[in-house]
Formats: C-alpha cells, sequence, structure tokens
C-alpha cells in the first residue's frame, strides 16, 4: 500500500472519531453547567472541557473568554479551529476522497453524506434549541461511520490504518477525559457532592454508566471510575482496550508489511504493558495527573512514530 492512502485512511478514521468525541464532551459540559454553576463551578466546566479536547492553547490564542458561547462555537463551528466538528468532518472527507476507491460505497456514503448534511445545516447548528439535536447527529454520524468500515471493509491494510487511526484517537480522549476530571478523582475536592456529578458526566461522555454499574454493582466511586476507564478490557473506550487494539493492529500491519517494523511496536508494546500489568492502587498512590499527562505524551509519541514508519513514505 502507497504511504499516501495509508495516511488518508488513518486519518480519516482519527477526525471521525475526533468528531463523534468533541459532541459526546460538549454534550456532558451542557449537562454538567447547570449543576456546577449551582454549585460553584459553573465557568469552569467550559475550560476543562477545552482542555479534555486538547483545544485550550488554541482557543486562549482568540483572547475570548472561556463562557458557553465562545466554548461552544469554537469547538463545534469555528473554521479557525483545525479540531472543530466542522473542520474534523471536513478533513475525514478530504481524506476519503483522496482515496475513494479503497472505500465501501457505505463508508464513502456516511463521510459524504456527513460533510453535505452538515454544510446545510451549520450556520444555525449551535443555536441553543439547535444545538442538543446537532450534537446526537454528530453522535450518530461517527457511529454510522464506525459501524460502516467495521461491517464493509475488508480486513486487509486499509482496514488496519482506519482502525488504528480509530483507536488511536479513542486512546488520547479517554486520558484527556480523564486527566480533566482528575481533581474531581484523585484531589482534594474528590468528596464533594459536584465531584459525584462530575463521575457521572465522566461515565457519561463515554457511554459507561450502565457499564459501570453491571461491573461493580455499587454506588459510584472515584477509584472505581477511574479503574474501569483505565484498566477494564471489557469496556470498549478504556485505555487498556483501546491499546490492545492498536497493538494487535500494528503487528498485523508489520506482518503485511514485509515484516516492518520498528518504533511503533516498541512504543505501543510498552504501553499495552504497563496497562495489563498495572493498577488503579499504584496509579493513584503516584498521582493521578502524573501518570494520565505521561500516557497522553506516550500516545501522541505513537502516533508520530506511526506516522514516520509508515505514512510518511
Amino acid at each position: 500500500m502507497l504511504a499516501r492512502t495509508a495516511d488518508s485512511l488513518f486519518w480519516m478514521g482519527r477526525y471521525m472519531e475526533r468528531a463523534g468525541n468533541l459532541a459526546r464532551g460538549m454534550q456532558v459540559a451542557l449537562r454538567m453547567a447547570g449543576l456546577a454553576g449551582s454549585l460553584g463551578g459553573g465557568q469552569e466546566e467550559w475550560r476543562r472541557l477545552l482542555v479534555a479536547a486538547g483545544a485550550e492553547h488554541g482557543f486562549r490564542t482568540t483572547g475570548r473568554e472561556a463562557a458557553s458561547d465562545t466554548v461552544i462555537a469554537w469547538l463545534a463551528l469555528d473554521p479557525e479551529n483545525p479540531s472543530s466538528i466542522a473542520n474534523c468532518i471536513e478533513a475525514a472527507r478530504r481524506n476519503g476522497r483522496a482515496v475513494r476507491t479503497a472505500l465501501t460505497v457505505d463508508m464513502w456514503e456516511a463521510l459524504n453524506d456527513t460533510w453535505r448534511d452538515l454544510r446545510a445545516q451549520a450556520p444555525g447548528a449551535t443555536g441553543e434549541d439547535r444545538l442538543p439535536a446537532f450534537l446526537d447527529w454528530v453522535r450518530a454520524r461517527a457511529l454510522l461511520f464506525n459501524g460502516a468500515a467495521a461491517d464493509t471493509m475488508l480486513r486487509d491494510l486499509g482496514w488496519l490504518f482506519v482502525h488504528l487511526g480509530v483507536m488511536l484517537e479513542r486512546a488520547d480522549n479517554t486520558a484527556r477525559l480523564l486527566d480533566a476530571k482528575h481533581r474531581a478523582l484523585s484531589g482534594p475536592e474528590s468528596d464533594s457532592a459536584l465531584a459525584y456529578a462530575e463521575w457521572q458526566a465522566l461515565l457519561r461522555s463515554v457511554s459507561a454508566l450502565r457499564a459501570y454499574q453491571w461491573v461493580y454493582h455499587e454506588r459510584l466511586e472515584a477509584r472505581r471510575v477511574a479503574d474501569l476507564l483505565i484498566f477494564r478490557p471489557e469496556l470498549p473506550r478504556s485505555l487498556i482496550a483501546c491499546h490492545s487494539r492498536v497493538a494487535r493492529a500494528l503487528e498485523d500491519v508489520a506482518a503485511r508489511s514485509d515484516g516492518r517494523r520498528g518504533e511503533p511496536q516498541r512504543i505501543s508494546a510498552e504501553i499495552h504493558a504497563e496497562l495489563r500489568h498495572g493498577g488503579v492502587d499504584r496509579v493513584m498512590a503516584a498521582g493521578l495527573h502524573g501518570w494520565l499527562t505521561e500516557q497522553i505524551d506516550r500516545n501522541l509519541e505513537l502516533g508520530n512514530a506511526i506516522q514516520g514508519l509508515y505514512l510518511n513514505g
């Protein structure tokens, strides 16, 4: 497979996953903002959303205050934000169009219809009355694309690079979401009523509130929330589940690329081994924020290694 084809497939998967993750985060922030305001932390919720989206630095350069309307506009439709929902969908469609023959009909229709529908509804999509429906729509379109890829694409190198992009983006999102809420999980605020609500919001953002109840059969507790999202392989969005899939995909890529392997496999194996042999008690004792920051950095390192070995040819 040509490196430019692999690159387009990889980033197409990442961008569609990122759009869906942004919509999830914004839905939770909307629910939390009112509650946080009544308990004394309203504006902070929007700053945390920017942190979780990895968009705080870019937002600061605009000079705007992190209020609900400005953050929503920046994350949803702002053309100056390269990771806005609109720009993610635009980039995913552009990458898909570049490798149109590598996609199935269902995948292309999911991408192209999403792009076309977004252009039709974008001007007023973030209005107060329309925003919840818009975010539901974005989540549904990301799920549709992932479902089309999973159900219709040949399990060849093309599929592996799409899958790598999705899983790497998902792992990064879970780590950032946890880090944005680390004070509610391990800091002095972790015993407050607001912290309990933030645990619920965190689980909802990855569709895991019911999963938590199924796995633990207990009321919410910070340590268990962290355990579920980091170390439980049953949860598709946990760090260990994502990195397990990344490790398997990289091994398959090497096997189908004349045995070409290197830094991506080494870094992925190290991350996966740490997750397999780690535990939530050790992480909490060492410091959740520091550990998650390291995971985010390692995920970035892994993405750069994949880019360097397979996508920059």
